[in-house]
């Protein structure tokens, strides 16, 4: 299912789609096709593994796969090289979706973001969409806020007014 970077979350409720009431849909299908196109480049179609996409905020898609490494503590998730690259070009990120192949079970999963990925992309504040799994949407995936998913962000117990830290804080 595909739809505009243009229709708001009550337009895309009126067709049928997931998506969180007056979200603008940065986090489409488009985005999960991105991350899928990415899995099916790295890895053979009988292999497990993942891929990751961000879309920035003029649109432009990033994408990336994790870090495999004997030493799992020195793994990297697979959104952290398109974090990364964010970052790098000083760009804000307004979307992020992982999908991880399961070839046992001859399927491919919506993965939420994990505790530390969501650090990395609070630092562009609680409305960056991400993707979730949700068995009872015709995508098996959902749009839900860095807000949404984490609404007890420790991060807001450091600021003045109890909000979010901004892009700024997280840099200091």
């Amino acid at each position: 299912m595909i739809f505009t970077t243009s229709m708001t979350g009550r337009h895309a409720r009126m067709r049928g789609m997931d998506v969180e009431p007056d979200l603008e849909p940065a986090l489409d299908q488009r985005l999960v096709d991105a991350a899928l196109a990415q899995l099916n480049r790295r890895w053979p179609a009988d292999e497990p593994g993942g891929a990751a996409a961000l879309r920035l905020d003029d649109g432009e898609i990033l994408t990336s796969v994790g870090l495999d490494n004997l030493n799992g503590g020195v793994s990297l998730c697979h959104e952290t090289g398109a974090i990364c690259r964010a970052y790098t070009l000083n760009r804000r990120v307004t979307a992020s979706v992982c999908v991880y192949r399961d070839p046992e079970r001859d399927r491919i999963l919506i993965l939420p973001p994990c505790g530390i990925c969501q650090e990395r992309l609070a630092m562009w504040g609680p409305e960056v969409q991400v993707a979730v799994p949700d068995n009872g949407s015709a995508t098996g995936w959902a749009a839900r806020t860095l807000r949404d998913v984490n609404p007890y962000y420790w991060g807001a117990q450091f600021t003045d007014d109890g909000m979010w830290p901004s892009q700024e804080s997280h840099s200091e």
